[in-house]
């Protein structure tokens, strides 16, 4: 298990907190908390050595997307592609009216 951690300038302040996704083989779940200036990334991953992938994906994330909150990703294998989707999905679950709980 590996825990890395990464800080990414933000302009836009995310509503409510959400969940989306699960933690379960080739997924990702992913807790968002609103916060004030800077997404703050905090992953815990059960696949070592993918740093470089995981700062890469997160840049170009962050660059496209700039939400203040914090975000808990609890990884368990997911591709790239993934990452991105759940992160979409809990910046809209945060953003749109309704309840914390997002997308499973």
């Amino acid at each position: 298990m590996q825990t890395l951690t990464y800080e990414f300038p933000a302009s836009r302040p995310a509503a409510r907190r959400t969940h989306v996704g699960v933690v379960g083989s080739g997924d990702l779940e992913v807790l968002m908390t609103p916060a004030d200036g800077t997404a703050r990334v905090r992953v815990r991953t059960s696949v070592d050595g993918f740093d470089t992938v995981w700062r890469t994906v997160l840049e170009r994330f962050f660059a496209r997307n700039p939400v203040a909150a914090d975000f808990e990703l609890n990884d368990f294998g997911a591709t790239p592609g993934v990452v991105v989707l759940r992160l979409r999905q809990a910046i809209e679950s945060g953003s749109s009216q309704g309840g914390t709980e997002g997308a499973a």
